[in-house]
C-alpha cells in the first residue's frame, strides 16, 4: 500500500502522475551519455552538462587514474539502490534515518581477453549489501526491500536483458 506524501519526493511522484495522466508520452525519458577514447584504455565519459573520467587498473592496460568501466556500474548500482529506498521509504511512509551501501562482483578477466569463450566477459556474480537504520521494525524494512528490488532501474538492467543495437560507424 503506498500513501500520500507532503515531502519533495512526495510532490515530485504527484506532478509525475498528474503529467502522465495528461499524456501518456511524459511517462517517457531518454538519458543521453558520450565518450572519447584517450591514453591507453582510458575515456572522457560525459553525460548531459557532467563530464567524468574512466580509466582500467595496470593488469588490464590502463594506469588507474579513475575506477574502471565495472566499478562504474557497481557504484551506479548503489547510488541507484540508495535513491530507490529513499525514494519508496517516503512512498510508503516507512522511516528511514541512514542508509548505507556496498557491493563487490566476481569477473572472470578470461572472458573479456577472449581467452576462453565459454566465459562470459560480465560479472558472474554481484553481492549487495544496504544497510537501513530507523524505527521501523524488520517487516516494514522487509516491505521496503521489495519495493526497491521492485523498482530499482540499474538492479533492473542486470537483471533483465536490454536489447542493445550497436552501430559502428567509420570516419
Amino acid at each position: 500500500m503506498t500513501q500520500s506524501s507532503v515531502t519533495r519526493l512526495g510532490a515530485i511522484v504527484a506532478a509525475t502522475r498528474d503529467a502522465v495522466a495528461a499524456d501518456p508520452a511524459n511517462a517517457h525519458a531518454v538519458f543521453r551519455a558520450s565518450a572519447t577514447a584517450h591514453d591507453a584504455v582510458a575515456s572522457t565519459v560525459e553525460t548531459g552538462q557532467h563530464r567524468f573520467e574512466v580509466d582500467e587498473p595496470p593488469a588490464l592496460g590502463g594506469g588507474a587514474t579513475a575506477a574502471n568501466p565495472v566499478e562504474y556500474y557497481l557504484g551506479s548500482l548503489l547510488a541507484c539502490q540508495v535513491v530507490t529506498y529513499r525514494f519508496w521509504a517516503d512512498r510508503l511512509g516507512i522511516r528511514v534515518d541512514d542508509i548505507t551501501a556496498r557491493a563487490e562482483g566476481d569477473l572472470d578477466v578470461r572472458g573479456f581477453f577472449g581467452l576462453d569463450d565459454e566465459v562470459r566477459p560480465g560479472f558472474g556474480e554481484v553481492r549487495v549489501v544496504v544497510t537501513v537504520s530507523g524505527p521501523e521494525d524488520d517487516v516494514r524494512y522487509a516491505e521496503l526491500q521489495e519495493a526497491v528490488d521492485a523498482h530499482c532501474p540499474v538492479l533492473d538492467l542486470t537483471r533483465n536483458a536490454t536489447p542493445v543495437h550497436t552501430v559502428l560507424e567509420t570516419a
